[in-house]
């Protein structure tokens, strides 16, 4: 039983590969000088997010680094992930942008924050982080990293407002090598990052 709940969440998974048509969602281009966000004030949610691995072994500490709100932008906030499964989950990642603490500062932006389950949040999602570092040493040139988060027709919010996202959709490149996964936004079932790639979106 668990194994056809298995092989049903891979079929949703490489089902929303496909491209999702984007409506008005009231979005905010945020250009920080480290990545860049499609914001929408709407789903109080991070659209898309784009950004370069800066480093693979930095040293910034995120030691009483909190999320903080932009004074411009209409974000989700601390009231969003009040006591429930939801992480406070970095789409540009604090790992590897911490090569300075201004770097590192810039990533604790509810702009470049979504909710994301915890256990995907702290599990596979953190493994694809890892080989984005990786993969940036090994072959010498940084990943440039490209996210998509997919909300579906019916949007589900938590009480305080903001929407959560079905899945995330993340395309990692380097040079000539281009991986494409997909993650539902819920208790991942594997461990395997093999089970999350699909087919690459145009």
């Amino acid at each position: 039983m668990k194994r056809l709940g298995f092989l049903l969440l891979l079929l949703v998974a490489f089902q929303s590969c496909a491209q999702q048509s984007k409506q008005d969602l009231d979005l905010v281009h945020w250009n920080s000088p480290y990545f860049v966000v499609n914001y929408s004030e709407w789903l109080e949610q991070p659209v898309d997010v784009r950004y370069r691995v800066a480093c693979t072994n930095g040293t910034a500490s995120r030691k009483g680094l909190n999320f903080h709100t932009e004074s411009n932008v209409h974000t989700s906030d601390d009231a969003d992930y009040y006591k429930n499964e939801w992480d406070k989950g970095h789409m540009a990642p604090a790992g590897s942008l911490n090569c300075t603490e201004d770097m590192l500062w810039e990533t604790f932006s509810y702009v470049n924050c979504a909710l994301q389950h915890e256990k995907l949040n702290r599990g596979v999602w953190k493994t694809l982080e890892e080989r984005e570092r990786y993969l940036s040493e090994w072959v010498g040139m940084n990943a440039d990293v490209y996210i998509e988060l997919d909300f579906g027709d019916y949007i589900e919010r938590v009480p305080a407002g903001a929407a959560i996202p079905i899945g995330f959709y993340k395309e990692v490149i380097i040079g000539d090598l281009r991986e494409c996964y997909w993650f539902a936004n819920v208790e991942p079932l594997s461990d395997d990052l093999e089970d999350y790639q699909c087919k690459c979106r145009e």
